[in-house]
């Protein structure tokens, strides 16, 4: 056990750097997937077939993006992009630019929620909003996103989750991150003790998302209040 915790100290720094890197990037895939997810996701839903704003030709567009982006295996997405990344970015390798492919998955996996949570919404809600005379900004921030504000918490925190699987592969395009460091330092250098202290890292970390997920989209369900 002495033999543990010295490993554990030796390595404590290395291990610290690679949980703010993982941090990071999931900060910026996440605030780029309310931005940008929660909105495409909500145009989806509108132009889809019968809806308030419906678009054939905008929802056939998105759609397939959502779909393409989902369904890529995401290592070969990482590296297909790594051009446009460089381009966008200024670089391809190094936590930065391990967020940009993180973001576009984000984008897309929120999108794709947020469109199967508004879909969930009764009718009535959305006519009711028709009657009142409401605007169309109205309609999606008084009336959608408030009847769906407990499922959109769950769908993010979902995603970030899913975020936090995808970037443990980020050390190929030297994001680094708590998966590389678990890798390099733990597989790598047969010290699995630090390799199953990481992955525990993870699980804890990983539940302590859903948990704190899942009570803030209790106390945001008006269902229940």
């Amino acid at each position: 056990m002495k033999a543990y915790f010295e490993q554990l100290t030796y390595y404590q720094p290395e291990m610290l750097r690679a949980i703010g890197e993982t941090g990071y990037m999931l900060l910026i895939a996440v605030l780029v997937a309310v931005l940008i997810g929660l909105p495409l996701g909500t145009f989806i839903f509108l132009t889809r077939r019968n809806g308030v704003l419906e678009s054939p030709g905008w929802s056939f567009v998105l759609n397939n993006y959502v779909n393409v982006v989902r369904s890529f295996p995401f290592l070969l997405f990482v590296v297909a992009l790594i051009p446009v990344t460089r381009w966008v970015v200024g670089s391809s390798f190094g936590t930065y630019a391990a967020a940009f492919p993180l973001a576009f998955v984000a984008i897309a996996l929120y999108a794709r929620l947020v469109e199967q949570v508004l879909l969930d919404i009764p009718q009535e809600v959305i006519e009711l909003a028709h009657v009142l005379g409401a605007t169309k900004r109205q309609l999606i921030f008084n009336f959608l996103y408030v009847e769906a504000r407990s499922g959109l918490v769950l769908s993010l925190t979902s995603v970030i989750i899913s975020m936090v699987s995808y970037s443990t592969i980020m050390g190929i395009v030297g994001g680094g991150g708590i998966g590389d460091f678990a890798i390099r330092y733990g597989y790598q250098r047969y010290e699995y003790s630090v390799m199953y202290t990481t992955i525990a890292i993870m699980v804890i970390g990983v539940i302590g998302i859903q948990v704190l997920g899942t009570a803030l989209s209790r106390h945001l369900d008006k269902r229940k209040k």
